[in-house]
């Protein structure tokens, strides 16, 4: 067999480095890869007991396995590195296309305060607990916007301008997806011991509950009534995914940088991709986006970020996540805790 192509450039006076493979730049053996893994993820959810967990926790968990075993492929970095920036950034656009303004309206203006105030409440008592507790800065912001909005998706949305590590960012999916996951199986319990009726129910569930999938879940357990509201609930909360991000890369700018001469230069992160996320919200509020497309698109976009969370996943290293310790799960812990009751204490005080 013959050997693969390799590209080569030799300077004047120098040895010529060594060959680098063709392959090294093309992303289809990584894409390839992170596909598998994905479908493997959508396959695993037949197994009973296992479908009630979205095939992105699953991917992520497939793909630490696999990068902590085996070992991720050298040839397919360059596609790993694709599914976890293009892909996942093309993914957060589309998922405009499931959020529509009218349905802040169905949410009321109540409901829409209660889930605002909720989130901005999470978002800042996360961070403060991170300090209390001693984590690291970076991780507490993407565990407080994992639990304050909705979960895995804006985690990573989130990084985009945080940036931290990719074992922090497995990390804070880990804990925003266990708690998330016990909200799930606990409150269909809650609705008859607290006096929720069935609208109170799914706007507790939809401005507290970390994951679309875990809030649709929960709440249609409690009748098609509460499942729809919680659910609209839910979305008009992610809804506010773009504006947090939006406003943490202009925030970035405030911080002092570890070098004070970079200062002059720091700039915003900025993530575009937002603009695109809201473009299309506006482009889904109009009603001109067929419904066999949506039939298409909706479930294409949950299955490119299963890839990017695939991606994630053969980029973590497991060693690096245990030396962190337990301080972040139990920063994951309270936070559930307190949107939990904060939202539940907004409920009761209003209605």
């Amino acid at each position: 067999m013959s050997e693969p192509i390799a590209l080569a450039i030799a300077l004047p006076g120098r040895p010529p480095p060594a060959p680098v493979p063709v392959w090294a730049h093309s992303p289809v053996p990584g894409l390839l890869l992170t596909c598998s893994i994905a479908g493997a993820a959508y396959g695993l959810r037949q197994i009973p007991g296992v479908g009630s967990f979205s095939p992105m926790i699953i991917a992520i968990l497939l793909g630490t396995a696999l990068h902590n075993t085996i070992g991720t492929p050298a040839r397919a970095k360059a596609g790993v590195v694709f599914s976890l920036k293009r892909l996942l950034r093309l993914a957060i656009i589309l998922l405009g296309l499931q959020l529509t303004t009218q349905q802040v309206v169905a949410v009321g203006g109540t409901g829409m305060a209660i889930i605002v105030a909720t989130l901005l409440a999470t978002f800042l008592v996360t961070k403060a607990l991170g300090r209390a507790f001693g984590v690291d800065r970076r991780l507490a912001e993407l565990i407080a916007a994992g639990t304050s909005i909705c979960g895995a998706s804006a985690v990573i949305a989130t990084n985009s301008v945080t940036r931290a590590p990719d074992e922090d960012v497995a990390y804070a999916v880990a804990s925003v997806t266990v708690f998330g996951s016990l909200s799930m199986f606990l409150y269909p319990a809650l609705p008859g011991l607290l006096h929720l009726d069935a609208h109170h129910f799914g706007l507790w569930s939809g401005a507290s509950i970390h994951e679309i999938a875990q809030v649709v879940a929960a709440t249609f357990q409690d009748g098609r009534e509460a499942g729809e509201f919680g659910t609209i609930a839910k979305l008009s909360r992610v809804m506010l995914l773009a504006p947090l991000v939006l406003g943490l890369g202009v925030l970035a700018t405030w911080r002092p940088p570890a070098d004070q001469h970079q200062r002059v230069h720091a700039r915003a992160p900025m993530p575009w991709f937002v603009f695109g996320f809201i473009a299309l919200i506006g482009v889904n509020s109009l009603g001109v986006v067929p419904v066999e497309a949506k039939h298409v698109l909706v479930p294409a976009t949950t299955f490119l970020l299963t890839v990017a969370l695939a991606a994630m996943g053969l980029e973590t290293d497991i060693r690096k996540l245990k030396a962190r310790g337990l301080r972040p799960l139990a920063l994951g812990a309270a936070s559930w805790l307190f949107i939990s009751g904060f939202s539940l204490a907004l409920i009761e005080l209003v209605y």
